[in-house]
């Protein structure tokens, strides 16, 4: 019966987990770009009262034997890479990726950020920067006499000086991808970093070698399901609810015990 105690509480901490897995994917519902995090989780080892495939006492073989899981843990939260729905802002300098691939940011202390996050502004320099003034890699500057920018699906930026009709290219966007983006290191920021389990990035031109093209003028809206986030939420409660009325269960049949003693 100690057994029972033990494994529900492990499952009640495995929701609790779950839960904040989920309470985060929805704070983040209308973050741009954000990827949703999806807790998996795994099966403890097995307390063995009879291995499987034993002998009996009568020579014969036995087919199940006994096996007593000692309950659950989370085994990884992993971020869902599918794409959200593209949100058309009209803003020369927002930027969505259709298709595989993240933005480059130049991070202050000399490393390399990743993102989705495509809402660019441009800084007192003409610079294509984040929210966060942290520059586009390689840099993309912009003439302070533009009046109008156009950014291909290619990634090419042409900028029409003075009201021009002929553009001038200054600057080109490059991406990078991972062999296994659920792997990044998330930064906070709508940043991620690379990691050993990530793999070096692969870096290439907008709509290339399986690099998503580049949409001017649209964002990526979080890929968050509001229904299927409330979904799961009340899963987890539940899945919380019924392992604490487990260990209230065991608890009773240990008094009854004790009684009896």
């Amino acid at each position: 019966m100690i057994t029972a105690l033990f494994s529900a509480a492990t499952g009640m901490e495995a929701q609790e987990t779950n839960v904040n897995v989920i309470a985060n994917n929805l704070a983040n519902v209308n973050t741009t770009g954000f990827k949703r995090s999806r807790a998996n989780f795994q099966d403890l080892m097995y307390h063995n009262a009879r291995a499987v495939g034993a002998t009996a006492g009568d020579g014969t073989e036995v087919p199940t034997g006994i096996q007593i899981g000692l309950g659950t843990r989370t085994a990884s939260v992993e971020k869902v890479y599918t794409l959200g729905d593209f949100e058309q802002t009209g803003n020369d300098f927002d930027m969505a990726i259709e298709g595989d691939g993240f933005f480059q940011i130049a991070l202050p202390n000399g490393d390399t950020g990743y993102t989705r996050d495509g809402g660019f502004k441009k800084d007192s320099r003409g610079r294509l920067v984040t929210a966060d003034g942290n520059p586009m890699a390689p840099e993309v500057v912009i003439p302070e006499n533009a009046t109008k920018i156009a950014i291909g699906k290619n990634g090419a930026v042409t900028a029409f000086l003075d009201n021009e009709s002929q553009g001038v290219n200054v600057g080109m966007i490059e991406l990078a991808r991972f062999g296994n983006p659920s792997g990044l290191q998330s930064m906070g920021g709508n940043l991620h970093q690379e990691s050993g389990s990530s793999g070096n990035p692969i870096l290439g031109t907008p709509g290339d070698n399986g690099f998503g093209g580049i949409a001017q003028g649209f964002l990526e809206s979080s890929n968050v399901s509001i229904m299927q986030e409330m979904i799961n939420l009340i899963a987890g409660q539940r899945a919380y609810e019924v392992n604490s009325k487990a260990i209230r269960a065991a608890d009773e049949m240990l008094q009854q015990v004790n009684q009896l003693a």
